[in-house]
């Protein structure tokens, strides 16, 4: 097989994650039978009879609704058709990867219509299942925690550079005021994290899954204290101190390749932004139990973590086997479960569930304006593939399938503790809480 045919193949490299057929392998007939067609209504008629078409490789027609839409799945041949039938939302997004489907339409708005008419989908008849990370009920060991890292965050800074804004935040911004750029929004974040846990100069904080180390270094430029951030991923620690050393904050932020488990000493906050999606549900309370022994008497912890509703919604295995092995979104209720039981009493609980989907619109943009340039580092499956990734995350924060929650501790009886929430509002000036 070609690199060119290998998914997730960036040339001169040995990135090659998940081997796939290109369309013009897949054995395309220009005969439709009475199967294939029966097939078409019965995926429709699984889906709740959304205001969509499909189209067979023949021309068919199949119509979800009376309605008249511009929302069009083309399958280009019998294997695209079955495999989505057969397999779901897998087998839909390989042959989008590939080539073997196309949509007409604008591509979140389709996936948010597959949303919106589920509930009138028959019962245990929804092929199409929540557009959500997957639920790996597991403890991960450190080597699949490492894993699972690599596959989706070591496959290139270059990559991430050209649709994630200047700071490299792959997080959820805060869009405080309409008019904020995708920048502006992500450092309006980064300020409200830092208000939350009431940072003060000369404080210590421990960041666990730091990315590429904007809000650790955001924390340090702005409010004056150390910070000691971990992460497991090589290319994002690599760059972070890299860009620490640019700074000239080494002597604030020091950037640890190490698991969230091994964090030892003491900090006046513990924050946690976009990891607890990646940890396994059996890491959790190891999760808690390091946020309490750390946090000083009067300190604050904050999880910042995509989540859903109602714990333990089933898999999306296009999710789970192409973008986030072994990634699971939690429900409130799951949060609060690891800080309870450790003695870290919940203090706020915040969801910024419509930031997360204006969030992807931003880098849905940025991702659109450079698709030649990516295509150019990789191939077209690739590009294919993460379109498909940040249209349908937007459908599911549009249409409340997935949620997403900031959610502020503290040690049992500590009382020195604000009163109200007017810390959280003031100015975003970067001059500290």
């Amino acid at each position: 097989m070609s690199t060119q045919s290998q998914l997730l193949s960036r040339r001169g490299s040995n990135h090659r994650l998940v081997p796939l057929q290109s369309a013009g392998e897949s054995g395309v007939s220009t005969h439709v039978n009475t199967l294939d067609r029966a097939l078409a209504r019965w995926i429709l008629k699984g889906l709740g009879h959304p205001p969509v078409t499909i189209v067979l490789w023949n021309g068919d027609e199949f119509h979800g609704t009376d309605t008249a839409t511009d929302l069009r799945v083309i399958f280009k041949s019998r294997r695209s058709l079955w495999e989505t039938a057969r397999k779901s939302t897998l087998g839909f997004g390989d042959g989008y990867t590939r080539g073997d489907i196309d949509v007409e339409g604008d591509l979140d708005r389709l996936i948010s219509a597959i949303f919106l008419a589920r509930p009138a989908a028959p019962p245990h008849r929804k092929p199409w299942r929540e557009w959500k990370s997957s639920h790996i009920r597991k403890q991960h060991s450190l080597q699949t925690a490492k894993e699972c890292a690599v596959h989706h965050y070591d496959i290139g800074n270059d990559f991430y550079r050209l649709w994630l804004g200047t700071d490299l935040v792959y997080t959820c911004a805060y869009y405080r005021e309409d008019s904020l750029t995708l920048d502006e929004a992500q450092t309006a974040k980064m300020d409200h994290v830092c208000r939350k846990v009431r940072l003060q100069p000369g404080q210590t904080v421990f960041e666990a899954g730091c990315g590429w180390g904007s809000l650790a270094l955001h924390m340090a430029k702005n409010y004056g204290v150390k910070v000691r951030a971990f992460n497991i991923s090589d290319e994002q620690i690599a760059l972070a101190q890299e860009q620490a050393r640019q700074q000239g904050l080494e002597h604030l932020v020091e950037f640890i390749e190490d698991d969230f488990r091994n964090i030892e000493g003491e900090c006046d906050a513990f924050v946690s932004v976009g990891m607890l999606e990646h940890i396994g549900t059996g890491n959790y309370a190891a999760l808690g139990e390091v946020m309490a022994r750390t946090l000083k008497p009067n300190g604050y912890g904050l999880i910042h973590s995509i989540g859903q509703r109602i714990s333990g919604q089933p898999l999306d295995p296009w999710i789970e086997s192409r973008i986030f092995p072994g990634a699971y979104t939690p429900s409130l209720r799951e949060i609060m479960e690891i800080m309870e039981p450790a003695g870290l009493n919940v203090l706020d609980v915040e969801n910024l569930r419509l930031h997360y989907a204006r969030t992807l619109r931003d880098w849905s943009s940025l991702f659109e304006r450079n698709a030649d340039r990516i295509r150019s580092m990789y191939n077209d499956a690739f590009v294919r593939l993460w379109r498909l990734y940040l249209a349908g995350s937007i459908a599911a924060f549009e249409a409340d399938e997935l949620q997403l929650y900031q959610v502020l501790c503290t040690p049992a009886r500590n009382n020195h503790i604000p009163w109200t929430r007017e810390h959280l509002y003031r100015p975003t000036n970067g001059e500290g809480a």
